[in-house]
């Protein structure tokens, strides 16, 4: 019980992440956007789209090259990613 109370005591205290976290957050929250917006989607939408034909995977895995490009290609390499997983086409 006491070990219980500990850890939602855990939970509860802020964090606070470092600049590198913060970063890859900002942009795959921004990049996501621009891919519905693209897309003439929802956030939430575009969200599930990327997460179910992998371009959120993609876009975790090459975030760091990724980040320095034109956002334009960036949306464009995320549609490239999920056609190749199944995606429509």
């Amino acid at each position: 019980m006491e070990q219980q109370q500990r850890q939602l005591q855990r939970l509860k205290e802020p964090r606070v992440l470092d600049r590198e976290t913060k970063n890859k957050v900002v942009f795959i929250t921004f990049i996501i956007q621009k891919f519905a917006r693209a897309f003439k989607m929802s956030g939430p939408d575009a969200y599930l789209f990327l997460k179910k034909y992998g371009g959120l995977t993609y876009l975790y895995k090459y975030w760091e090259a990724l980040h320095t490009d034109n956002p334009r290609y960036v949306v464009h390499d995320m549609f490239i990613a999920c056609r190749k997983n199944g995606g429509p086409r």
